[in-house]
């Protein structure tokens, strides 16, 4: 079976801001449409990438296991996981909201950060085929991340709902800091990932 020509490979270049496409030429190659630079992939991808990928690892655990918030009323304070609201939404007959949070506040970034290292995976092992199917897996992650400061809403979402009954006061915890930082790094992580490296695989 004779192999597919990419457009790499016939000296063509996919401007990254207009998507123009652009015969190579030279080192400092420009794009012809809208003047911004070439480049056949983009500049460490890969590496940007995993580096962004590690650090909302190794924040997202701390983001589940410390408090989210401390709801302090009449001088007394109670600290709150995102474990923990979604069990009292339980409790108090919002199953409903409950799972809308636990999807949005627990699945979806890690559902997230497993889908990018399952990317990051293919590229580095050079896994054969199904490149089409990695880079729908791409799109949905890129998809989801449009959407992804709706994890902080739900968050807010709990402290709407509590009871706060007389004088009551509401102090983020140290997992509020962290769970943001998460949603963050992932969006940059599936913004500094090249799906067209999917491709450099096939051959």
């Amino acid at each position: 079976m004779k192999a597919k020509k990419t457009a790499l490979s016939q000296g063509f270049i996919r401007c990254h801001d207009c998507g123009c496409l652009s015969k190579q030429a030279g080192k400092n190659r420009l794009c012809l449409l809208c003047g911004g630079r070439l480049h056949p992939r983009l500049p460490n991808s890969f590496q940007r990438t995993a580096a962004l990928l590690l650090s909302a690892f190794c924040l997202y655990i701390p983001a589940n296991i410390f408090p989210i918030m401390t709801i302090t009323s009449l001088g007394v304070g109670e600290p709150h996981t995102i474990i923990g609201g979604i069990m009292a939404l339980i409790n108090g007959n919002m199953v409903p909201i409950a799972l809308l949070v636990l999807v949005a506040s627990i699945l979806v970034p890690l559902l997230k950060l497993l889908g990018i290292s399952l990317l990051l995976l293919n590229v580095h092992y050079r896994w054969q085929g199904r490149a089409k199917k990695w880079t729908i897996l791409y799109r949905i992650i890129a998809f989801v991340g449009r959407w992804s400061m709706l994890d902080i809403f739900m968050i807010s979402i709990l402290v709407s709902l509590v009871d706060m009954g007389g004088v009551a006061q509401v102090i983020a915890g140290p997992a509020a800091t962290a769970f943001a930082a998460v949603v963050v790094l992932t969006m940059f992580a599936a913004k500094n990932f090249d799906p067209r490296l999917l491709w450099d695989n096939q051959r």
